[in-house]
């Protein structure tokens, strides 16, 4: 099935002006990088680029035709010249209060892309407004959006907010998302003892979903999502009405799992990641690094390193003088990162000193969450790079 770009034109690939309207020749302006990015995406990735855009009035007294096609067709040209061609122009030329089916974030202008062979899952809507990343969920697609002053964060929530693979005022991120295929991996564990789901997207945007029926675990969870910019949903059937053990060393079993199947063959991956401060916690990922407070004394901290080395290990120096904190016990600290260690095939080095043991064993999901974070991001220039001398992890 053929996967498609659908990209706007005023203000994602050119500048827009206060008028909203491009009708002469001056105005014509590309957004940084536009130009070098989809000769790029045009070149390597394997989409059909459709250009879709609403031209309120086009074709009116307010905005008469021959002011718009020089400027439209000198944008065509100069793209053309580095290789960027779309196989459709799809303009709406109505006014956002007729409510037209062909206006943008409405699909009627995409009819052929709905009934057609487009994998529209794996399709994107590239934009710079909202309505952009409707238009994505109406189609069933994803969004990228192309963040402008504008932006009103009060009506993206949700469902678009889970949709929006990237927010960036950058092409050379949008570059990087369409030709980085995502990571995903969704695991179910079922046994008699608990029900889990788990749905990773390790190249998201940090939105989660956790649901273990445990609130302290979950805004654990909600600290790896967040703070490792992976998208990230579990939910969680558990016999609490036993105790909370077998939910949390079978959540973390399957999400290490999780883990593993998403990052794959590791090819590209830094492999290796560390960093974190919380409060008096200190969570800062370096091996062998010990900073000294201003009077010479030892900073509370806690460390946190991994590396993805198809090895399982887990070394622990924490202590918790509480039994419980919310409703997970302290002692199951060290069984959630054992479980991860041993199905994600990671070795995972913890150590934390501090005061407050709920800042304690929050640094450590942040700083777990960044070291992973920065051991499964990839190198675009270095695909094909094994980060072993062995060649095999």
């Amino acid at each position: 099935m053929k996967k498609a770009l659908f990209i706007d034109r005023d203000g994602t690939i050119i500048l827009e002006p206060a008028d909203e309207q491009i009708d002469s020749l001056e105005k014509l302006m590309f957004l940084p990088k536009a130009i070098t990015n989809l000769a790029k995406i045009a070149k390597e990735a394997e989409y059909e680029l459709v250009m879709i855009t609403n031209q309120d009035g086009l074709g009116t007294n307010s905005f008469p035709e021959d002011t718009f096609w020089p400027a439209h067709n000198k944008m065509l040209d100069i793209l053309a010249t580095e290789g960027i061609v779309f196989t459709d122009i799809l303009i709406d030329k109505t006014f956002e209060h007729e409510n037209a089916p062909t206006r943008k974030p409405r699909t009627g202008l995409l009819t052929k892309y709905l009934e057609g062979d487009y994998d529209l899952e794996n399709s994107f809507v590239i934009g710079d407004r909202v309505t952009d990343v409707i238009l994505a969920k109406n189609l069933g697609s994803k969004a990228i959006l192309l963040q402008n002053p504008d932006f009103d964060a009060d009506n993206f929530r949700g469902e678009l907010q889970a949709i929006t693979r990237l927010i960036s005022t950058d092409w050379n991120d949008i570059y990087e998302k369409v030709k980085l295929p995502e990571r995903l991996a969704e695991v179910q564990r079922n046994t008699n003892e608990t029900k889990i789901l788990v749905q990773l997207n390790l190249d998201g945007r940090g939105w989660s979903k956790i649901e273990t029926g445990l609130g302290f675990f979950d805004h654990m969870l909600d600290q790896l999502a967040k703070h490792s910019g992976a998208d990230l949903v579990i939910k969680v059937d558990g016999d609490l009405h036993i105790d909370e053990h077998h939910t949390i060393e079978d959540t973390a079993l399957a999400l290490g799992e999780a883990y593993l199947k998403a990052i794959g063959d590791k090819r590209g991956i830094s492999r290796y990641g560390f960093l974190l401060p919380m409060d008096e916690a200190l969570a800062q990922v370096a091996i062998d690094f010990s900073p000294l407070a201003p009077d010479g004394g030892t900073i509370n901290e806690a460390r946190v390193a991994i590396d993805f080395s198809g090895r399982n290990w887990l070394v622990w120096e924490a202590e918790f003088m509480r039994e419980k904190i919310g409703e997970m016990p302290t002692e199951m600290f060290y069984h959630f990162f054992k479980s991860f260690s041993d199905t994600a095939k990671c070795n995972l080095n913890i150590k934390v000193e501090g005061d407050n043991e709920h800042h304690k064993i929050e640094a450590i999901f942040k700083a777990w969450a960044k070291a992973i974070k920065m051991a499964v991001k990839r190198d675009i220039n270095a695909l094909d790079n094994m980060p072993s001398t062995k060649g095999v992890l």
